[in-house]
């Protein structure tokens, strides 16, 4: 299936679910009863939204509710931690929040690309500031990438939440954010928020006009985060097969496809074993980040 760098719907399950093994006949009854739909974002949001489609269509298909939850608390984790320690069959579901980002500043910010931004932030140490939607999100580590890699002595301030993050941004309080795309291209077309690069390795096609971070002259920052649908370890095989299969049926719809290009994702219906060696990749490449910029505590 044709993927886009720029934001994918990486549709697996959890690898190391593999180890267990039920009876087939398990698979073919789930679900028999309704199943928690976990989304570790507050509600309206695209990771919300797609988390809601996708839960609409299965209960359609199987005949049982798939109930979305959010908890937008502690960066994720506390939603990461409760259903990693949910009992593993297939009836708490994990989708995480995340996506690409891109580099927006308040309008009034005398910086019109990104190598005036990094010249404005060295000759002002410690004035300029950079808003994410939490410690430890993406959206933070995209930025801790960006300030590292350049020596910039800029500081990070935490939201909780995207939505409060763009406020900031767009209202000049913290004048410059690394945020979601989806999020961000509203205000951005309306002119609320001027986009520097994406942090994508190619321009999105809804924005054409903005260049990645490697074209304005940064290379090596591609943050192309993923968002996916887990279940805990220990899940039945048949069961990850049954989800991954219906799933990924579901995203290729048309009007399904349509609904998630309008919010900023492209599905792909990619495998265990492929999401697999991607998160192995992600784990290492982010928690050098994580140590080089020094994130020791998820608020």
């Amino acid at each position: 299936m044709p993927r886009k760098r720029r934001q994918c719907l990486s549709l697996a399950a959890m690898i190391v679910a593999f180890a267990a093994t039920v009876a087939t006949a398990s698979a073919q009854s789930y679900p028999t009863r309704s199943v928690r739909l976990i989304v570790p974002a507050a509600a309206g949001g695209p990771s919300d939204i797609m988390a809601r489609i996708i839960a609409q269509k299965l209960s359609e298909a199987w005949g049982q509710q798939f109930i979305v939850e959010n908890m937008p608390t502690g960066a994720g984790n506390v939603a990461v931690g409760m259903v990693a320690k949910s009992p593993p069959d297939g009836y708490t579901i994990l989708t995480p929040a995340a996506s690409p980002h891109v580099l927006t500043v308040t309008p009034s910010l005398p910086a019109h690309n990104v190598q005036e931004l990094i010249a404005l932030v060295k000759a002002n140490p410690g004035k300029y500031s950079y808003a994410s939607p939490g410690t430890g999100t993406t959206g933070q580590l995209a930025g801790e990438l960006f300030r590292v890699s350049l020596g910039l002595d800029m500081v990070h301030v935490p939201f909780n939440g995207a939505a409060p993050a763009l406020t900031s941004t767009i209202g000049g309080h913290t004048p410059m954010m690394f945020g979601a795309l989806p999020g961000a291209a509203p205000h951005i077309k309306d002119g609320n928020l001027r986009a520097l690069a994406v942090t994508s390795a190619k321009r999105d096609l809804n924005f054409p006009n903005v260049p990645t971070l490697a074209e304005a002259g940064v290379p090596d920052q591609v943050s192309e985060f993923i968002q996916a649908v887990l279940v805990p370890t220990g899940t039945p095989k048949e069961i990850i097969d049954k989800l991954q299969r219906e799933i990924a049926r579901i995203v290729a719809l048309p009007e399904v496809k349509e609904r998630l290009a309008a919010i900023g994702y492209t599905p792909v219906g990619n495998t265990p074993e492929e999401f697999a060696a991607q998160i192995k990749a992600d784990v290492a490449r982010w928690a050098k980040v994580i140590r080089d910029a020094g994130i020791k505590q998820i608020e």
